[in-house]
């Protein structure tokens, strides 16, 4: 069985796969319109706290969002010209991080996933962290995401980031045990997000995410 990437925690303890759930609303057909949805939503630039040192490329903004060995998160995507998008591409892959570092810290309120979110986007983080903590696991594996598009809005400090999630080969691990929770492959290891990202006014370099939106059983990201 597989514990499905950031989804929500009672159905994986019956034994079935998780869905993937989005924070703050579905799909309203904001990618339409030059107002992104969730985008006022900031906060000012988190503190971070003492942790134990990580090479300085898995210390973006001088935040760990090291991973151990066995738990690949890959971003198989080109970035964008416009440096605002490119960046906030960036720190929609490092949220994605900090959630996995917390799974593998055992903390959701670790302080990688209060760096890389805010909002509606950090209770998402904090609440997917905190179901593989409940449910006794961690994660092993290959996590891929690919395709992504971004769109900015028109007063520069709000990205969407879309893109699709192949979690195939990647799956939940009994922390206890070691055991790894494998399920053959279908269309529930197919996900498309859109992620909010909105710049930290105090910080000329680090967006969070404001707002997550899930597509599962994406057949368009096969």
């Amino acid at each position: 069985m597989k514990r499905r990437t950031l989804s929500t925690a009672a159905a994986f303890a019956a034994a079935t796969a998780l869905l993937l759930t989005a924070c703050g609303g579905g799909d309203d057909g904001s990618a339409d319109s030059d107002q992104i949805e969730g985008a006022g939503q900031r906060s000012e630039q988190p503190s971070t706290s003492a942790e134990p040192a990580a090479p300085e490329q898995e210390k973006p903004d001088g935040v760990d969002v090291s991973l151990p060995a066995d738990m690949k998160l890959v971003f198989d995507w080109d970035k964008p010209k416009d440096k605002n998008e490119a960046a906030a591409m960036d720190d929609a892959a490092n949220f994605f991080r900090a959630i996995y570092h917390g799974v593998d810290k055992r903390s959701a309120e670790n302080a990688s996933v209060v760096a890389y979110a805010t909002g509606a986007g950090l209770h998402y983080a904090q609440t997917q962290v905190k179901a593989w903590i409940d449910g006794g696991w961690t994660a092993t594996g290959t996590l891929r995401h690919y395709d992504a598009t971004t769109r900015s809005a028109g007063n520069g400090s709000s990205v969407e980031v879309a893109f699709c999630a192949d979690s195939g080969k990647f799956f939940g691990k009994e922390v206890k045990t070691g055991k790894v929770l494998t399920t053959e492959p279908s269309i529930e290891d197919f996900d498309y997000y859109r992620i909010i990202m909105v710049k930290v006014p105090t910080s000329d370099t680090l967006w969070q995410a404001s707002k997550v939106f899930v597509e599962t059983k994406a057949a368009k990201c096969q």
